[in-house]
């Protein structure tokens, strides 16, 4: 019993002294960028939170024309007008598979405010594509995307 019990108080001390030492502040790493750090949102993990958008097709395409051509072009202005406002921070499509058509990672952290910006977009608004949502946390270096993006692009849609 008496071993037991020792055991146990070095199993405790243990483990206040490691969250003694984990309550402590991480040193800064070398090369660190504080104003970037906040410029982009990020935690001290160089983190954030964002929504993750799936456009799957729905059952109700629309079909081939002049009002499909009108619709996708209007996407891809809404895309653009979101990510000028730093609120659309990475889109492109999929793949199709299991109809996932494409995806967007917007820079707000609430899943309704989600809704309600992918609402306004000409493919859910006219039923082509259905929307699922999902919070992620993912390196606030995502939201760099756009501006280099800006950089590389030679031409745009």
């Amino acid at each position: 019993m008496r071993g037991s019990c020792i055991r146990w108080l070095l199993a405790m001390s243990i483990a206040m002294a490691g969250t003694a030492l984990a309550s402590e502040p991480s040193p800064v790493p070398a090369g660190h960028d504080a104003a970037l750090a906040e410029k982009l949102g990020a935690d001290e993990y160089g983190m954030r939170r964002y929504v993750l958008v799936i456009l799957k097709s729905s059952d109700t395409p629309v079909p081939a024309g002049a009002s499909r051509d009108a619709m996708f072009k209007g996407h891809f202005a809404n895309m653009k007008r979101l990510a000028d406002a730093g609120t659309l921070v990475l889109a492109g499509p999929l793949d199709g598979v299991d109809g996932w058509r494409g995806l967007f990672v917007l820079a707000i952290d609430d899943v309704e405010a989600a809704k309600a910006i992918v609402a306004t977009d000409p493919v859910v608004a006219q039923g082509e594509m259905v929307p699922e949502f999902h919070a992620y946390y993912g390196s606030a270096a995502l939201m760099g995307v756009n501006e280099v993006h800006a950089r590389i692009a030679r031409a745009s849609p």
